[in-house]
């Protein structure tokens, strides 16, 4: 696991889009895992920026969203696809016919996520899954406590993520309860991981993450099983880690 501690978000959203171009740069058609949140907005941006100022194309590239949440559809302002659309995919090449994306209103939520699964293996796996952490230690929404063999699955939301997500909606009452996410299976899986933390709120839980015990209660623990995986912060999300002065970039 290699951390890089950027000084600022801005530093660690330009230093992801750079590995992201790199393998777009590299193979036109990679597979992208890719998150929501405030933390990838960033990137996003930076991405934008590429495309529109340097060339920068995405029209080969196929990409998964990571979750949504079971009810919304992709109209709805909190949506994953919404999200995708209003940050990055609006604003570059991409192709629709290869953005993927979990449903939230599908009928028979259990056979959609095989289908999910089905669909990442068609394409030949995911080449770099991009990730933020949750202040509870989720990825994707892998909650404490979720099996690190768990597969694209409709999971029930922790009381920590509502009430974190809560500001992105009109009140707390209005987050849905429950998700379709990526498994901490599925997300082990992609050929190499790019994590994302920032924000003094992400310090405790980045160092158990990082440097803490691999255990089911800390999710984004299992990242530390995964044999390529690049952790990118910015000073206040790394302020309790005990990496070296060396392994600051």
């Amino acid at each position: 696991m290699e951390v890089v501690i950027c000084p600022t978000h801005d530093d660690l959203s330009i230093r992801a889009a750079r590995i992201v171009a790199e393998l777009l740069r590299a193979k036109p058609d990679p597979v992208l895992g890719l998150p929501i949140g405030s933390t990838p907005i960033g990137l996003y941006h930076e991405l934008v920026r590429m495309h529109r100022e340097e060339g920068l194309s995405l029209a080969r590239a196929r990409t998964f969203n990571l979750i949504e949440y079971v009810g919304l559809g992709p109209e709805h302002p909190q949506s994953s696809h919404r999200f995708m659309r209003q940050y990055l995919f609006d604003h570059v090449d991409i192709c629709p016919d290869k953005v993927y994306a979990p449903s939230g209103l599908a009928m028979d939520l259990d056979a959609h996520c095989l289908f999910y699964e089905q669909q990442i293996a068609d394409c030949g796996g995911i080449d770099l899954q991009v990730l933020g952490i949750g202040t509870d230690g989720h990825i994707a929404f892998n909650e404490p406590g979720s099996s690190f063999s768990s597969r694209t699955r409709r999971v029930a939301l922790a009381r920590q993520t509502i009430d974190d997500n809560a500001r992105f909606f009109p009140s707390r009452q209005h987050v849905p309860l429950m998700a379709v996410s990526l498994g901490i299976g599925t997300i082990l899986e992609a050929r190499r991981i790019l994590l994302l933390a920032s924000g003094p709120n992400k310090a405790g839980i980045l160092a158990a993450a990082v440097e803490g015990i691999i255990n089911e209660m800390c999710p984004a623990s299992a990242l530390q099983l995964h044999e390529h995986v690049t952790v990118l912060t910015d000073e206040s999300a790394a302020s309790r880690l005990t990496v070296s002065a060396g392994q600051r970039r």
